[in-house]
């Protein structure tokens, strides 16, 4: 049986899509299981793309994981290679502002506009909306002047910066770790301002009716991978150390971070 793999989440420049590609490639080599990478680029929904009986291995932000009803099977977790992610299989949310703005703190960008990917993603509006919690005060309910949403990608919340739609927005770290290896030009144009608490990393699913054998070898050739002396090169350049097992529980960490937002009476960041 043939199964689709696809890396559209951090598949942010031309050199990471082929990079991901690449990596793909081996795992079916290493691992013996038939598998087809895809394209399923936006606008096309995510949604569409986790639902599909035939996926064998893609990336899942861990917000809709963790409240997923029927749960896709776990694959592996990235470890970026980067020092500030300790080892771990976890990343932080960069708030970034154009590189040439007057803007030296977060504080700095209250009163602006503020961007946002999508209500459904940790990283792009969950880590964003938490880590602006504590900044909330009685007399100053409301932060930014304009939220403007949803964006999407990654990609597209540079752009909106870089086209002064938006004042600062959100990036996915790993995402921002990409960029600076396959597009430094860009990455240049970009400031980061704060960084969010980390949470755990979005992870690598198969469907759930993908047999349980597969996804084992699947797991397995993805540990394998950070070992690999012939994976060096790849590794550099997808950011990686390598990958490790998922623990599903870690998730619930989005989970806690939305409910207390919602507590606070603070459903849309802003």
């Amino acid at each position: 049986m043939s199964l689709i793999a696809n890396a559209r989440m951090y598949a942010v420049a031309p050199g990471a899509a082929q990079a991901w590609k690449r990596l793909f490639a081996w795992l079916a080599a290493h691992s013996g299981v038939d598998l087809e990478a895809i394209d399923h680029a936006a606008p096309a929904p995510l949604e569409e793309l986790w639902s599909r009986s035939d996926l064998g291995c893609a990336f899942m932000c861990g917000f809709p994981f963790a409240r997923s009803q029927s749960r896709p099977k776990v694959v592996a977790a990235p470890v970026p290679s980067d020092p500030r992610y300790g080892g771990l299989p976890v990343y932080f949310t960069d708030l970034v502002v154009r590189a040439d703005s007057a803007f030296q703190t977060l504080e700095d960008t209250f009163g602006k506009r503020l961007g946002y990917t999508v209500e459904t993603s940790h990283s792009g509006f969950n880590a964003l909306r938490h880590h602006l919690l504590p900044f909330r005060r009685d007399e100053r309910p409301k932060l930014y002047a304009e939220t403007i949403g949803p964006l999407v990608t990654p990609r597209r919340v540079i752009e909106a910066l870089l086209a002064d739609e938006i004042d600062i927005g959100p990036l996915d770290g790993f995402a921002l770790d990409l960029v600076r290896r396959h597009a430094p030009a860009l990455a240049a144009r970009l400031r980061i301002v704060a960084t969010t608490d980390a949470a755990p990393i979005p992870l690598l699913i198969a469907s759930p009716a993908c047999p349980d054998e597969t996804v084992a070898r699947l797991t397995a050739s993805l540990v394998a991978f950070g070992v690999a002396p012939e994976c060096a090169s790849l590794r550099d350049e997808l950011c990686l150390s390598g990958f490790a097992p998922v623990v599903p529980e870690k998730y619930e960490k989005t989970i806690a971070w939305d409910r207390e937002a919602i507590a606070a009476g603070y459903a849309m960041p802003g």
